[in-house]
């Protein structure tokens, strides 16, 4: 009964943080599957939470102050105004939901790689 076990039965989950890169994957897609102008606002939104993410930033709040995402979502607004002819609410709006959702991904990425297993 001395015997050893071959590796794969030994740590018989080899895929198990797999789920990530499934997890990105599966989000690029959906972003590639946006409409022209959602294409458009992207790199402007990532642009912008490029820009604020750092240590401490108020993007990682656990409650992120509404104003201060207002305010970034005004920025995106208006770099993307300039190429519009007849910007209306509707991209405000959009801008918005496109921002939160870009916030929620970074958000749940930096929880997942930031947790310390021991």
């Amino acid at each position: 009964m001395d015997q050893k076990l071959p590796y794969y039965m030994a740590y018989p989950m080899p895929l198990l943080y797999d789920d990530e890169r499934v997890d990105r994957r599966d989000f690029e897609y959906m972003k590639s599957l946006y409409p022209a102008t959602a294409k458009r606002l992207l790199p402007l939104i990532e642009e912008e939470c490029d820009r604020m993410e750092y240590d401490c930033s108020m993007m990682y709040d656990e409650y992120p102050d509404k104003l201060q995402l207002q305010l970034m979502g005004r920025r995106i607004y208006d770099k993307a105004v300039k190429d519009e002819k007849e910007p209306g609410e509707w991209l405000r709006d959009l801008i918005q939901v496109m921002l939160y959702q870009e916030l929620y991904k970074r958000r749940s990425d930096r929880r997942k790689y930031s947790r310390k297993y021991w």
